[in-house]
């Protein structure tokens, strides 16, 4: 049992010991089915707070041969695992466990840090098998393939935060080329599968690229934007986050709003842990973001200046999405050539969520949400926090009921040409209401051409439930008048698509005309 080699469970038995384990020991019956195969190297990114110590931790405990963790294990779901590979495997491989990170904050100097990695490793490993390594070397790759020679024996490696020197020296590339260069000895080499039966590999970013190509082609990549068989793992399922409402008195509905948003091709919604856990152990639902990544980093991509972002931005704080191209990604945090490549990154860091089927973006939830405002507003991009101050004036001028107010405001929304660029009909205008009225989303969910038997609503904000602003009706109109939109509302009973939510309080119509031939926008507002 040793610091690398075979390191002990109390780890995991530290996660188990403190209770409210959500069970993702399940993630074990695949890295099982995959060891000693031709896809038995993993590698699993994904952002902060979404577990990737924990999996780290389970693993070790249970392949460790020294770990002796049966008991840790015998009343989790892996137990049953119907293919009966459980006791097989359990205690029963060398593990090398390697903590990224941890060798960074020890070395001396961070352009040491590969070297200590090897150093010190094959230090363990003369210590644990004497006499299978030569004197003089200092390539961990070699160092295995001697133990194995000499011993038969194969080694499952465990490596946390791969990507730590890609983040914490991201403008050294003379580390990063010798920290790939340790990974390819030991996973692309032709005697890879004689020294290793199994790795896996966590981080937040998935595996650099160089050119069109993975520096490492032989992993097989689970990622934020396609986490394929492993989705379930990559956070709290929808189940299992309504089992811990139910369990500790908590709104779901609430939790859903503060933390959904993130899902993948099965519709699988993932909800990070660590905001969950700290609802649950708070029993309040708040933005738990902040104590683990401060909005800094946020700011720095949102500052960069590349043609559409703002745009972009702007779209996705009203609610709306935006389509990228994710394969121009380099993988790293300085190859970034275009907006694609920001919002791709912003995937990977959990502040966008993806739809790969329509192979779009959008801010999943409210905590998130409010990262980005805090960033928008202290980041060196004006006309952004501009547009938020611009909404906040909208929106309190529509809770007045000032008409004349709101359509100066969206005339000036419409002269800075937020998106669209050029709008010349009654959808496109509705899309610059949206884009304006992006603070009710501080505030209100926001649904777009409601049917019933009358007709359609375009525009409907009904209040969170711990909101006391009233709900907001909005008809709008091409070269008519904003009474008539007013009357539309009124004669066909458009009150009726706010109570269907269940919402019974006040609501404010809002009939918002456009002239195309004026170029001016008119507003009326009356209270039903």
């Amino acid at each position: 049992m040793g610091i690398y080699l075979n390191p002990p469970a109390d780890g995991f038995r530290a996660v188990l010991k403190r209770g409210m384990y959500i069970d993702k020991s399940e993630l074990i019956a695949y890295t099982n089915s995959v060891l000693e195969s031709d896809r038995m190297l993993t590698c699993f990114s994904r952002p902060r707070r979404f577990g990737k110590s924990f999996s780290v931790r389970m693993l070790c405990a249970y392949y460790s041969r020294e770990a002796d963790s049966q008991v840790l294990f015998e009343n989790l779901k892996i137990a049953h695992d119907k293919n009966g590979k459980f006791r097989e495997y359990l205690n029963q491989c060398d593990v090398l466990f390697l903590d990224i990170t941890s060798f960074i904050s020890t070395a001396e100097d961070i352009r040491e840090t590969v070297n200590d990695i090897q150093k010190d490793v094959i230090e363990e490993l003369r210590d644990a098998f004497p006499g299978c390594i030569r004197e003089g070397v200092k390539a961990l790759s070699k160092a295995l393939l001697q133990i194995h020679v000499k011993t038969g024996k194969k080694f499952f490696i465990i490596i946390d935060e791969w990507d730590a020197l890609f983040r914490e020296a991201k403008n050294n590339e003379e580390v990063q080329r010798a920290y790939i260069q340790l990974l390819r000895s030991l996973f692309k080499s032709g005697q890879t599968a004689q020294m290793i039966s199994g790795a896996y590999m966590t981080g937040i970013l998935p595996v650099k690229k160089y050119g069109t190509q993975s520096a490492l082609t032989d992993f097989c990549e689970f990622t934020m934007l396609d986490p394929g068989a492993l989705a379930e793992f990559a956070g709290f399922t929808e189940g299992e986050v309504m089992a811990l409402c139910t369990e500790y008195g908590l709104d779901f509905e609430e939790a859903r709003r503060w933390y959904d948003g993130y899902y993948f091709d099965r519709s699988r919604h993932i909800y990070n842990p660590k905001s969950i856990m700290e609802a649950v152990i708070n029993q309040k639902f708040s933005n738990y973001w902040t104590q683990t990544e401060t909005y800094e980093s946020l700011r720095t991509y949102i500052d960069l200046n590349f043609d559409g972002l703002r745009d972009a931005l702007v779209e996705m704080l009203g609610g709306r999405r935006f389509r990228i191209d994710a394969g121009t990604f380099q993988n790293d945090m300085t190859s970034l050539n275009s907006k694609d490549d920001v919002l791709t990154l912003l995937v990977h860091l959990g502040y966008l969520a993806y739809d790969s089927g329509k192979e779009e973006v959008f801010i999943p939830n409210e905590e998130v949400r409010e990262e980005f405002l805090r960033a928008v507003k202290n980041g060196r991009r004006q006309e952004l926090a501009k547009a938020i101050e611009r909404s906040d004036r909208l929106l309190d001028a529509t809770l007045r009921m000032d008409g004349d107010m709101v359509a100066d405001i969206l005339e000036e929304v419409h002269g800075e040409h937020t998106s669209p660029r050029n709008y010349n009909n009654e959808q496109a205008l509705r899309s610059v209401v949206i884009m304006a009225y992006i603070s009710c989303m501080d505030h209100y969910r926001r649904f777009e051409e409601l049917a019933c038997g009358k007709g359609y609503s375009d525009l409907l904000f009904v209040p969170d439930v711990t909101s006391a602003k009233p709900a907001l009706l909005i008809e709008l109109k091409w070269d008519k008048s904003a009474d008539g939109a007013l009357m539309q509302m009124k004669d066909r009973n458009y009150a009726e698509f706010a109570r269907q939510f269940g919402y019974s309080g006040t609501i404010l119509l809002a009939g918002i005309n456009y002239d195309s031939k004026t170029k001016k926008h008119s507003c009326k507002i009356e209270m039903l």
